[in-house]
């Protein structure tokens, strides 16, 4: 079995699209998904399954829209494409240190999407980055550094020019994520 991560967009964020943590879990037991653990309300499940990352977002997207009414993307990514993205990190520990001390928040987040977006549109993007917004685009994940808030952000808001929609985690929700896919192992 593969140890996957589904990471749902747009799930609790400003009293909009609820669902109860175990309301999902038990919806999604429905799917023959086995060993499902989710974390914090905003969408983090770890599961296990046989299936393809293809067949199980079209089937947890399905599922979640017959059940809850709700419309979302589902990202997908297995416990090793996950460690991969903590892993390669591009930025410094230094840089990472900077923009810690005059963020208002979280200042490392990864926006993570179900395709890689067009080298057009990638190009679009990250010309918004600034000296203050850092990004880096990895295949199917964008790296954002924040020396400000990304609240505030003109890069956190523009990632609807890549063209594909994306789930954004900070750093914090993803060293999370990364402690129980390892107490699976």
């Amino acid at each position: 079995m593969t140890l996957y991560i589904a990471l749902l967009r747009g799930i609790n964020v400003g009293g909009h699209n609820k669902i109860i943590m175990a309301q999902l879990k038990s919806s999604l037991e429905q799917l023959a998904l086995q060993n499902i653990r989710t974390y914090i309300q905003s969408g983090n499940i770890i599961f296990e399954s046989n299936e393809s990352e293809e067949d199980l977002q079209t089937k947890i997207q399905d599922k979640i829209h017959e059940d809850f009414e709700i419309f979302t993307t589902v990202v997908i990514r297995t416990a090793e494409e996950l460690l991969q993205i903590v892993r390669q990190c591009p930025f410094s520990e230094q840089k990472i240190t900077e923009a810690s001390i005059s963020s208002k928040g979280e200042c490392l987040h990864v926006a993570l999407l179900p395709a890689s977006p067009s080298k057009a549109n990638s190009e679009k993007y990250l010309s918004y980055a600034n000296p203050k917004e850092l990004a880096v685009i990895q295949g199917r994940d964008i790296y954002l550094l924040f020396y400000d808030s990304i609240r505030n952000s003109k890069i956190g808001s523009k990632l609807d020019i890549l063209g594909i929609p994306a789930t954004v985690r900070n750093w914090k929700t993803l060293s999370k994520l990364i402690k129980m896919v390892e107490e699976f192992y």
